[in-house]
């Protein structure tokens, strides 16, 4: 396994203007090991975001084993995904923002740090925002009579009084959060966590007792059964898409690794014990609330509400949303405050990044994407459709272009300096991208092409294996056309 490597010139970089932020961690200033990886997406996982998701496999016909096998694959596939796509910060300490200009270009990085931070970061911030709003009226209702009817009919930006009302309490929670700083989202992390478990844990016992049993969850099977084994794929897909975005940019964090075996553990460790728990919960409560209450409910916080226990619809709702608070923040409005703050530093910082995205991402109406399954997954093929691309160009070009080889100077590179690529663009990656999400997104709009539909089902896994295919070839035929150039001279 290769060391972690030592930063010669970080001063001169240091000199050229780049921010602490943007530097790369040396050795000596790296602060997570195997626990701080293993810990570090085990509460987020349990946000109701992926609990709808979950639901959204029975509604399309998965039987209570194949939810559970589409969990645990998705799990592993992630765990690579954060592995192999992190391992160039775990050597080099680069966040995303830098790391990105090694395959697309000084000035080509704008692309995919654009889509990363701020595509993502809007959209996710706002659905996953809105969807613990709803949340949050369940525990406001229970202890505020009349909640619900504040306001009447009357609505804004399309979103009921009451509404908008959790939203922006839990908005006003999640910004102040984020801006208390790394330290302040570290120790959230490690408290909220176990806290999430415990309350998880007690939810999922009592979804079983309410469905009569184990047996009785294991037994269940949707009205509508899955007719097409593709759909199993495509549910995979959605799921792991739903955690393309901290794949991408997983060098905001490996890059802080104190050893390569800190990150190559944890990671895997944290996220395998997450998803056997978040399996068993999302079932147990789907499949178990359906069969007690005899009707499907696509959200979660819906089915929550039906115990008759005051207290325990409060804290279970609150555990839920502490992690759809952890998956916003590190995420979503971290990554975005990032590529903000590189992109335009004399404009933002990271906080001040994540701050306006935290606003657009509430001028968008995220609402209208969560009011119904099918806008949902459709959702799902746009961001597996984008990031699968920029997943694949980046693990053709570290492992196959650079051989796990990165020369930082073309990346910290004077003001006015394009690095290695004329222009500053790699035009090579940003076609690449171009095509392979163009070809997976078309069909959701050509729905007459078969092909074209069935890359659109498994978008994330389509863009990749596409971008990374066509990446490698264009730098196999390059890099021989140079050496015939070579021998002719």
């Amino acid at each position: 396994m290769q060391k972690i490597e030592s930063i010669d010139n970080i001063n001169q970089y240091e000199d050229y203007g780049y921010s602490d932020d943007m530097l790369p961690v040396e050795p000596h200033e790296r602060d997570m090991g195997v626990f701080n990886f293993t810990t570090l997406w085990m509460g987020a996982v349990h946000n109701i975001m992926s609990y709808m998701t979950v639901a959204g496999f029975f509604a399309l016909g998965l039987n209570v084993p194949q939810v559970i096998s589409a969990v645990m694959i998705s799990a592993v596939i992630v765990s690579i995904g954060f592995i192999v796509n992190g391992y160039a910060s775990i050597k080099y300490g680069m966040p995303f923002t830098m790391l990105i200009r090694d395959q697309f270009g000084v000035k080509g990085a704008v692309i995919p740090s654009l889509i990363r931070g701020l595509i993502a970061g809007l959209v996710f911030f706002g659905t996953t925002t809105v969807v613990g709003a709803e949340a949050m009226n369940l525990i406001f209702k229970r202890i505020i009579p009349g909640y619900m009817n504040i306001g009447g009919n009357t609505t804004i930006l399309g979103l009921d009084i009451p509404t908008m009302i959790s939203y922006v309490f839990l908005w006003i929670v999640t910004v102040l959060l984020f801006m208390g700083g790394r330290s302040i989202l570290d120790k959230f992390g490690s408290i909220s966590s176990p806290i999430v478990y415990v309350l998880i844990i007690w939810a999922a016992v009592w979804a079983i007792n309410m469905a009569g049993g184990v047996g009785a969850v294991m037994a269940y099977t949707p009205e509508n059964e899955m007719a097409n084994p593709m759909v199993f794929v495509a549910c995979v897909s959605a799921l792991v898409s739903n955690w393309a975005g901290p794949i991408v940019n997983s060098a905001d964090f490996t890059q802080r690794a104190k050893s390569p075996r800190a990150a190559i553990i944890g990671l895997p460790l944290g996220w395998i014990i997450s998803y056997v728990l978040f399996a068993i919960t999302s079932v147990s409560l789907v499949a178990g609330t359906e069969i007690a209450f005899g009707e499907p409910i696509f959200n979660i916080a819906y089915a929550i509400d039906r115990m008759d226990n005051d207290f325990a619809v409060v804290a279970l709702i609150l555990a839920l949303n502490v992690g759809a608070i952890a998956f916003v923040v590190f995420a979503n409005l971290m990554p975005a405050g990032l590529q903000l703050s590189s992109l335009m530093p004399k404009w933002f910082n990271v906080k001040t990044g994540g701050f306006l995205t935290a606003i657009i991402g509430t001028l968008i109406m995220p609402w209208r994407l969560v009011e119904d399954p099918n806008a949902l997954f459709y959702f799902y093929s746009f961001i597996g459709s984008i990031f699968g691309p920029i997943l694949g160009i980046m693990l053709s070009s570290f492992y196959i272009e650079r051989k796990r080889i990165i020369d930082l100077d073309n990346i910290y590179v004077k003001p006015g300096n394009n690095g290695q690529y004329e222009n500053g663009y790699n035009i090579v990656a940003i076609a690449v991208l171009i095509i392979s999400f163009a070809l997976p997104m078309s069909g959701a709009f050509i729905r007459n092409s078969a092909l074209l539909v069935n890359l659109n089902n498994y978008a994330f896994f389509s863009g990749l294996i596409i971008s990374f295919v066509l990446y490698t070839i264009f730098y196999k035929f390059s890099n021989k056309k140079e050496n015939t150039v070579t021998v002719n001279n």
